[in-house]
């Protein structure tokens, strides 16, 4: 009998060193049973790990649940697991599997704004990538609560969504994202520039206005203080701003807009039209990068009041009007009639 229970506890022995060793070569091993290019798994918000092991095993990126349970606890990452889309592309191993799903590796989309775009224009580039409806994004837009402490006038949160790269789980809502654009323009709007905006007697709405019709009016960096300084010198004088892009926001915003500013549409009767009501518009016509911010607050030591394209993207400023009248014959009207007379390419 004793013989009996001593080959019996050998037997015992063996087969639990034979499986003990299958399950090391298992949680060792990379593993891939998907046939498709790349496996997406989804972890719900508040799933337990068993949730997520059965998850991962059905859809073949772990071999089987045994395997899943003892690389969870020799991994002691069990806590760790987070909710959100994971993509899964290649053979690995089943620590390599919880060490994902630990770090939060979820599957991103990459969005850029670019400077200069309004909620409109931003809400076409949110829809494109897939994340939502433009209107979603409008609508989450339309609350100004997450910038009620710096813009207790604002309606909206135009020009408060900074313009940046954005890597984004597929996953992100309008609202999600708005609350994200926000936090990164606080982020840009440091002290310091807020220092120099109150040096100039200008609140936080009146700075990002100005910074916003620099934005629209150039796009070379070395402009920016020079195009500030133009405004901030009319603004001084009482002289009207003059802005076509005032009044371009003011078209979009009628659902006027053609593609093309005509003469006729600088009478249009709205506040945001410049060339009709003086000082600056209501509010940002866009939103502007923290270039156009550190201009507004802080412009070009010049004496320049107006300035023109000189249509290679750069622009000729001058201090007063005759000399201004010169540029704009120049870069104007002599250019246009040498394209016409077939003298420019």
């Amino acid at each position: 009998m004793l013989k009996r229970i001593f080959w019996l506890f050998v037997l015992l022995i063996v087969v639990g060193g034979a499986a003990a060793g299958v399950l090391y070569v298992r949680v060792n091993k990379p593993y891939r049973g998907y046939a498709t290019p790349a496996q997406d798994v989804e972890i719900p918000q508040g799933a337990g790990s068993r949730t997520i092991g059965d998850r991962l095993v059905a859809a073949g990126v772990i071999r089987d649940s045994s395997t899943y349970r003892i690389a969870l606890y020799m991994s002691g990452q069990g806590r760790r697991l987070q909710a959100g889309e994971y993509r899964f592309d290649r053979p690995m191993t089943p620590f390599e599997v919880i060490d994902k799903i630990a770090r939060g590796d979820v599957v991103v989309i990459t969005v850029t704004f670019r400077e200069g775009l309004s909620i409109v224009e931003m809400s076409k580039i949110f829809e494109s990538h897939g994340l939502g409806k433009a209107a979603q994004f409008v609508a989450a837009a339309s609350d100004p609560e997450p910038i009620r402490e710096l813009d207790a006038e604002a309606k909206d949160l135009e020009g408060y969504l900074f313009p940046d790269t954005y890597p984004l789980p597929r996953k992100t809502d309008a609202p999600q994202l708005i609350r994200l654009m926000v936090q990164r323009f606080t982020h840009a709007l440091s002290p310091d520039l807020r220092q120099k905006a109150a040096d100039r007697s200008l609140s936080i709405r009146q700075a990002v206005t100005l910074a916003s019709i620099v934005e629209k009016e150039t796009g070379r960096a070395e402009e920016r203080p020079l195009v500030a300084a133009v405004y901030a010198n009319r603004l001084r004088i009482g002289m009207a701003l003059q802005c076509d892009p005032t009044v371009i926001y003011a078209l979009q915003r009628a659902g006027k807009y053609t593609g093309n500013l005509k003469r006729e549409d600088l009478s249009m009767d709205s506040p945001y039209n410049t060339y009709r009501y003086p000082g600056l518009p209501p509010g940002p016509i866009a939103s502007p990068g923290r270039a156009s911010i550190e201009a507004a607050v802080q412009p070009a030591q010049a004496n320049f009041l107006y300035f023109v394209s000189k249509n290679d993207g750069s622009h000729a400023f001058a201090g007063s009007l005759d000399e201004h009248n010169r540029n704009v014959h120049k870069f104007q009207v002599e250019y246009f009639r040498e394209r016409r007379a077939g003298k420019q390419p």
